[in-house]
């Protein structure tokens, strides 16, 4: 090769590297625990107050058909992190403590956040993880995540008050102090201290919730200022109930103050749901004012969301909240209520402000949409679709799925399949009577059109056969 050619393309590698890297955005996904697809104002919540929020989706896109990858935690931030539905990602529910192993992901897993470190982003999980400890091949390090701090076990994040939090593989202790009570319960059920509980009343020292906003603001102010792209995982742990305070206090709506709620007469659980909905809101704006302060907003995609339908486990009344909006059920549910989610997606210059779609996406469908903004291929063989169309407002280009799948093995088991506007349910998996509704006419899925369609049950049966492959650990229980 000539000299001149040779310092042409070194020329031309110096002067296009720098473009590259500019030309993909940032990635900060927010993700909600148990936040309803009511629980927002710009969803239709009257009561809670979430102005932030609400100016996101006024300036950015709301996604009305967005479904959660699951009705509970693990299993849909398996099927978020991998671009598999729950018929395919290894993590299919909540395991619990008899064998972690279930809950946790594999080395042969490949994460949004591996495919992510490929096209040179900087990456980190700041929050609730709940598919590997430490140790295990499932840990956020080792599962394409520079950087992590938070809870990595589900119920450890219960606890708004924890003894400790975890930065990478690294214990950090707190100032709180554990309730002798807790103590006593936990004894007296024989379980294993695993970090969930709650604390004294004088000992509440250190909320999670806001040593994790920090912690987020910081990372992103100083990745902000370099000129890698990076990509955020922020998975909040509000507004989840510390079930245990619910059992044995009654109230686990844990949060410092009740703040614009505390001289409403309302129940002390219906406030802190509020409140916590309400302060979690507030640190949204400031993570938008942060990109502003940086000067970074308009090259970086915000999409904010929840990890499946709103609960009741913390004395809270759902009713009262109008917490699933027009849907049916809530968390655990395989009805609207339980997986579809209020989604918002900001952008300032590339997603048109005060716009709304009703594309039907999801969980799985978010490592396609990352790597194609990366620039990177998606891993083969996923239930991925992505959404950049949507989000540049280009329906014509916009590939539609063929159907969205999912399956959940506790209360009895159950399947379920969107395709269009049908949407049937299987109750229990595999062996039960199929449901069916059109969205379109039925969105709180009140009318049962089976008897009267046989064909679109025959086709959502066809469908829900070839979405689930086998997984040694789980098994529907007879």
């Amino acid at each position: 090769m000539s000299k001149p050619l040779v310092f042409f393309l070194a020329a031309f590698a110096i002067f296009t590297a720098p473009l590259a890297a500019a030309e993909k955005p940032n990635l900060i996904f927010i993700l909600a625990d148990d936040l309803g697809y009511g629980d927002v104002g710009c969803f239709g919540q009257e009561k809670i107050k979430t102005p932030r929020i609400d100016a996101m989706a006024e300036k950015g896109l709301k996604l009305t058909d967005f479904y959660a990858g699951a009705p509970v935690c693990a299993p849909s931030r398996s099927v978020l992190m991998t671009g598999q539905d729950t018929g395919h990602t290894w993590v299919r529910g909540n395991a619990g403590g008899s064998d972690r192993s279930a809950q946790t992901l594999r080395t042969a897993d490949i994460t949004v956040a591996e495919k992510l470190k490929e096209a040179g982003y900087d990456t980190a999980l700041i929050g609730k993880w709940g598919l590997g400890e430490i140790g295990s091949v499932g840990h956020p390090n080792r599962q394409g995540f520079d950087y992590f701090y938070g809870y990595l076990n589900q119920r450890h994040a219960h606890n708004f008050y924890p003894k400790f939090l975890v930065r990478d593989e690294t214990i950090v202790p707190l100032k709180n102090t554990e309730s002798p009570e807790w103590v006593s319960i936990r004894e007296g059920q024989g379980k294993s201290d695993d970090g969930a509980g709650f604390a004294t009343p004088d000992g509440k020292v250190e909320y999670s919730h806001d040593l994790i906003a920090d912690e987020a603001l910081q990372w992103i102010d100083d990745k902000g200022k370099q000129d890698d792209p990076f990509f955020l995982y922020l998975a909040l742990t509000v507004p989840h109930a510390n079930n245990e305070a619910g059992r044995a206090l009654g109230n686990g709506q844990e949060v410092p103050d009740y703040g614009i709620y505390a001289d409403k007469d309302w129940p002390d659980p219906d406030k802190g749901q509020a409140a916590m909905i309400s302060r979690m809101d507030k640190d949204v704006g400031r993570i938008l004012d942060k990109l502003d302060e940086l000067e970074i907003s308009d090259n970086t995609l915000v999409i904010f969301t929840s990890d499946n339908g709103h609960h009741k486990e913390g004395g809270n009344n759902p009713e009262f909240f109008d917490a699933n909006g027009p849907l049916k059920g809530m968390k655990r549910d395989l009805t609207e209520g339980g997986i579809r989610v209020p989604t918002v997606a900001y952008w300032p210059g590339t997603v048109k402000a005060g716009t709304e779609s009703n594309h039907a996406s999801g969980f799985m469908d978010w490592m396609a949409t990352a790597c194609e903004l990366a620039g990177v291929e998606a891993p083969e063989n996923l239930q991925s679709i992505s959404f950049v169309p949507t989000l540049k407002g280009d329906t014509a280009a916009q590939k539609k799925p063929e159907f969205l799948y999912w399956e959940f093995y506790e209360r009895g088991s159950k399947q379920a399949v969107r395709f269009g506007d049908w949407k049937a349910i299987r109750r229990p998996m595999f062996t039960g009577e199929i449901e069916l509704f059109d969205l379109s006419k039925d969105l709180g899925e009140e009318n049962n059109l089976a008897a009267s369609h046989p064909d679109k049950v025959a086709q959502a049966k066809a469908m829900m056969e070839k979405a689930h492959v086998d997984n040694p650990n789980w098994k529907v229980r007879k």
